[in-house]
């Protein structure tokens, strides 16, 4: 897009010297940013500011007298959990101080060599003290046109199937309603979803996202595809309006990682170094965690969520004695001690049970404001009981809170409910958003609900409660600032492998996307694949192989990770099994070996303070070669690998469960070829030759 002549410039360089920043005044007084990488432009000059929707001021022109000011940063933190031990952050800064009239606005740029944060600060000040946002007017002008990895725009749900396309034909694609669309939330914006990933025609890998995402609405881009260019579009409130803006004030940071590498887009730190560090002081009580749960066994028709079928009862009006008890009903004390007793077996954590409580038979439809209470058990859920059963068998029991998206009703009840889970021993709690929000007319992705997910993270920190939480808007590195947020989904996760399948390509892309921000809970484990094995008439799949479910450990990075599958599964597949029991949650460094969004993702990880090596690779649709090098192992010592992976006909659509497990001795350096199946993958355990 052509701009006004420039008035004023000023250059931020990267410590590396690779990438360079220019901020631009032009002589309208339109403030512009632009980003090179090497020699090739990344980012053509793209305007900031604002559009305002109350009073009269306006931050798109006008402004004048900038004061640049500049900080470097090279420093060490250690994450409570994580890929590494100790991530490095290291950036210089540049804060541009603007005027606007009599209003004042900063615009602070922080350039790391793998990429560009920056945000807008207002300062407090007279004539700028509160007001409401119309659209954030940011641009991320695309010097070229290239390949795109993105799910159309929702105000209220992530979980869309993801399409690969040029970033030009983005918007011809969204026109023409070609997108699969689930039809849960009907409204639709007509931006796309970030994290977005990009391959640009000359080689460049682009993710655009966003950090720290705080009282402020989630943001989505807007697509031009004939200029290749995008700009924001916040998710409106109730109201239209796009954030509520009370200074002294900032916004998010916009993201932008680039590489020539697509390794080196995943094992970028930056969304996490643009965020505080934690706000909870005493961590010993937050640990990853290795969970079943009485969950997938609803999904393959085994088991209901609600006691009863008669949809008539409500919560607080119904005597349930007096109902007639569904005898699908999966949360029951007998079954959910026959899963504590696996997972005692098996050396898991905890053991999540939904449906445990009462509410579930009229839950899913209806925008009312009352729907569980969270404390109240159905009938034959005895909590005490189980408490006691878990205890005695060293395992713990994990709460599921699904809120029927009334999160005003959630949070009346939140202190009552913390405190149930700590007199009954869970400390850990999976939130769900199922529906549309209230209060109503706000949106899952827009500032209240925004608001409402971190004073959700912040109470249940006052209880030492770790979260896990679904239908949440996608996360922005926030679980830095509170490590008690373990995981979230916010993408399509293994359920849509009971719900029609997923692509076999939709995991090989999400690292790219949805796990840029921060961890998923991807619940992956799933051993038996084809579902006609429950029921003949179900004629659905997984649409991966059986070893691909085992390299999901290593490479769908999470602190929380679920064995999903039944125990009687497991069983009959117990020395595949067993590479679920052995893999760690917790890391002291990660490698990444290869990758191609949409294609292909190789990873390599440390134990936490062990000597011992995880790898998992997974592939698209299309069989491949996996060629990695050793060099991560320390030189000087053999190592055992024990190899779990594709048999030799293996397919995720016609032979998903053949899979073949062997054992090598290897040593530092060595190159090492792996065959992977059609929709397949392979997963390894590393340890020195005693």
């Amino acid at each position: 897009m052509p701009w006004a002549m420039i008035v004023q410039a000023q250059t931020l360089q990267s410590p590396n010297g690779k990438l360079t920043l220019n901020f631009i005044l032009n002589q309208e007084g339109v403030p512009l940013y632009s980003l090179r990488y090497a020699h090739k432009p990344v980012i053509q000059p793209s305007r900031l500011g604002f559009a305002i929707k109350s009073g009269t001021e306006q931050l798109q022109t006008g402004f004048s007298d900038p004061q640049y000011s500049y900080t470097t940063e090279n420093s060490q933190w250690q994450p409570v959990w994580g890929q590494e031990k100790a991530i490095q952050s290291q950036y210089n800064e540049m804060l541009v101080a603007l005027t606007n009239g009599n209003r004042l606005i900063h615009i602070r740029f922080r350039l790391f060599d793998d990429g560009l944060g920056f945000r807008y600060e207002f300062p407090k000040q007279r004539n700028l003290y509160c007001f409401v946002i119309g659209e954030e007017l940011t641009e991320f002008n695309l010097a070229k046109d290239g390949k795109a990895f993105w799910i159309p725009g929702d105000y209220d749900t992530n979980e869309y199937p993801y399409i690969t396309s040029q970033l030009s034909a983005i918007d011809t694609l969204m026109k023409q309603a070609t997108v699969e669309i689930t039809a849960q939330y009907p409204i639709k914006s007509p931006a796309v979803q970030t994290p977005l990933m990009l391959k640009t025609d000359d080689g460049l890998y682009i993710n655009i996202h966003e950090a720290a995402l705080v009282d402020y609405p989630a943001m989505q881009l807007n697509v031009d595809g004939v200029n290749h260019a995008l700009s924001a579009h916040l998710v409106p409130d109730a109201l239209g309006g796009k954030g509520d803006i009370n200074a002294p004030a900032t916004s998010p940071w916009r993201t932008m990682v680039v590489a020539e590498d697509a390794c080196n887009i995943l094992a970028s730190r930056l969304i996490l170094n643009l965020n505080e560090p934690s706000k909870i002081k005493d961590t010993s009580w937050i640990k990853p965690v290795k969970y079943m749960g009485v969950w997938w066994q609803m999904f393959v028709g085994r088991g209901s969520w609600n006691y009863t079928n008669d949809y008539r009862v409500k919560l607080g009006e119904t005597d349930y004695s007096q109902v007639t008890p569904n005898t699908t009903h999966a949360a029951n004390t007998e079954n959910v001690k026959r899963y504590i007793d696996f997972a005692a077996k098996h050396g898991f954590d905890q053991v999540l049970v939904e449906g445990w409580n009462v509410g579930w038979e009229d839950w899913i439809n209806p925008v009312r404001e009352h729907v569980f209470d969270f404390v109240t058990p159905y009938p034959d859920f005895d909590v005490d009981t189980l408490q006691h059963y878990a205890h005695e068998r060293g395992v713990r029991l994990m709460m599921h809170h699904e809120t029927g998206a009334s999160a005003t009703n959630y949070e009346r009840h939140l202190d009552t409910a913390f405190r149930f889970m700590k007199q009954h021993g869970y400390n850990a709690v999976k939130t769900g958003y199922v529906g549309w929000i209230t209060p109503k007319g706000e949106h899952h992705d827009g500032q209240w609900m925004v608001n409402h997910y971190i004073r959700v993270a912040e109470k249940a920190a006052r209880y030492q409660i770790m979260v896990n939480s679904h239908e949440a808007v996608r996360p922005t590195g926030l679980s830095r600032t509170y490590p008690n947020w373990l995981a979230q989904e916010s993408a399509r996760g293994t359920e849509f492998e009971a719900m029609g399948g997923l692509a076999p390509e939709h995991s090989t892309i999400l690292p790219f996307t949805r796990l840029m921000g921060g961890p998923m809970d991807y619940t992956p484990g799933i051993l038996r694949t084809i579902f006609s094995y429950y029921d003949p008439n179900n004629h659905g799949q997984a649409r991966t192989t059986l070893a691909k479910q085992l390299a999901y450990y290593v490479t769908m990075y999470s602190p929380l990770q679920m064995a999903a599958d039944l125990p009687e599964n497991y069983e009959h597949f117990a020395d595949a099994f067993q590479f679920i029991k052995d893999v760690a949650v917790d890391w002291d460094t990660t490698y990444y070996l290869e990758a191609e969004p949409g294609d292909y993702v190789t990873i390599a990880r440390k134990t936490k303070g062990k000597e011992e090596w995880f790898v998992g690779g997974i592939t698209d649709e299309h069989s491949r070669t996996a060629i990695m090098n050793f060099d991560f192992l320390p030189s000087g010592k053999k190592y055992i690998v024990t190899i779990y992976e594709d048999g030799k006909d293996a397919d995720w659509k016609n032979n998903p469960a053949a899979y073949r497990i062997r054992q090598k001795t290897i040593t530092h350096g060595q190159i090492w070829k792996q065959a992977l199946a059609p929709g397949g993958g392979f997963a390894m355990r590393i340890v020195p030759v005693p």
